[in-house]
């Protein structure tokens, strides 16, 4: 009798390991525009614009130029005020895309954390470092751009494994209870506001009345916060104000930012259509615009990116969303890309392009003088010598970062 044999039982398969996410363009091409804007400093309208005043040849073109390439006083907005916005709401539409290209590289949790955390430090440290570039010792102030998104970024990054109701739950409840603290904080009649470096003109033309002074500048919740956090570091004589009104709390709303970029970058992750993806930009973008314009206007909550209020985070992340959306449906939907190249080449070097306009820009503009002559920018009229000046810094900056691209040499944090 033939023996009788039994085939093996067949095993399951390893489960495969999800696919990282593809890369997308746009969001390169978002981060280089910002970029742009930054080291667009460089472009110096402002000066062009004064040099024509001077030589009685005003120019509204130029004129218009230079506003937008300056922060406003205190309320309102302009082009330059959306780079910090911008680049923060950027971190958290990147990181559900992060997140997922980790678990499909096979990274722990522990792992992920322990990156999450790394980042968070050497961001806040990497601030402080620019700031202190020109001081005689270490300049501890934490309200420079990357200081205020590695102080947010440990719980942004614990949101970013919640559910999306929590997600918007914990954007709630920052938005309301920071708008809260502010408005507790009782406003000191006869406050020595020259003591804190705010002329009485300053508040005559900028200053707030009636419930809208608990967001006065240099006499705030924030403000009244750093007066204690920022003399717990050492420093030649006790900290007593931010000449521009800047506040270490102000990462507290800048999370509220970054949340509506995680959120933004979970929609375009999810499973969508791409149709359905941009129409949740945009009307999520008009809507959080709106809501942030009504509580200025209602005097409930002064528009100020300065101590940047909640009123600040809902109209500057509406036009973030307005802005990822128009990246989105042109860069990436219908796949028009090639205007974007230059874009990208600042955006998939962004931080490395940051440290450059902190630190490269003066050597690199002082040395183009040096070897083409102290003169040759004025070629157009002396007018016009401090934009040519700044194009070609700019232009130096930007192959370099070319160079770098076509090398794969990426700064990552």
């Amino acid at each position: 009798m033939p023996a009788v044999t039994t085939a093996p039982a067949p095993q399951n398969p390893a489960p495969a390991k999800p696919a990282a996410p593809p890369r997308l363009a746009s969001m390169d091409a978002y981060r280089g525009f910002v970029m742009f804007l930054m080291i667009g400093e460089l472009f110096h309208f402002g000066r062009v614009a004064e040099n024509l005043r001077q030589a009685g040849s005003a120019s509204g073109f130029w004129d218009f130029l230079a506003r937008h390439q300056d922060h406003v006083e205190w309320v309102g907005c302009v082009l330059h005020d959306l780079i910090q916005p911008s680049f923060s709401f950027l971190v958290g539409v990147a990181l559900p895309f992060s997140i997922a290209a980790r678990i499909a590289r096979g990274q722990t949790p522990l792992g992920m954390w322990l990156h999450g955390l790394g980042r968070a430090l050497i961001l806040v440290l990497l601030g402080v470092a620019l700031r202190s570039t020109h001081s005689g010792q270490t300049n501890w102030t934490l309200e420079d751009t990357l200081s205020q998104i590695g102080l947010g970024y440990p719980l942004l990054f614990a949101l970013g494994f919640a559910r999306v109701r929590t997600q918007w739950l914990a954007l709630g409840v920052i938005l309301f209870g920071y708008w809260l603290a502010f408005a507790l904080y009782p406003v000191v009649p006869d406050f020595a506001y020259d003591k804190v470096g705010v002329s009485a003109q300053w508040l005559q033309e900028h200053g707030h009345s009636g419930f809208a002074a608990h967001w006065q500048k240099n006499s705030n919740l924030a403000w009244a916060a750093d007066k204690v956090i920022l003399n717990w570091f050492p420093r030649p004589k006790p900290w007593e104000f931010n000449g521009g009104g800047y506040s270490t709390l102000s990462f507290i709303p800048t999370l509220g930012t970054m949340l509506l970029g995680l959120l933004a970058g979970g929609v375009i992750r999810s499973e969508r259509t791409p149709g359905a993806r941009i129409k949740w930009l945009a009307i999520a973008g008009v809507v959080a615009l709106a809501a942030g314009w009504g509580l200025g206007a209602a005097g409930i909550c002064p528009v100020v990116k300065r101590i940047w209020t909640p009123s600040w985070t809902l109209f500057s992340g509406g036009w973030c969303l307005l802005l990822l959306a128009g990246f989105y449906t042109v860069v990436d939907v219908l796949e028009f890309r090639a205007w974007s190249f230059p874009l990208r080449v600042i955006g998939l070097n962004s931080i490395f392009a940051y440290c450059i306009a902190h630190l490269w820009d003066g050597f690199i503009a002082r040395n183009l003088k040096t070897h083409l002559g102290q003169n040759f920018f004025a070629f157009a009229g002396q007018a016009y010598e401090p934009f040519f000046h700044g194009a070609a810094t700019f232009l130096v900056i930007w192959l370099i970062l070319l160079w770098m691209e076509r090398r794969k040499l990426f700064l990552r944090i």
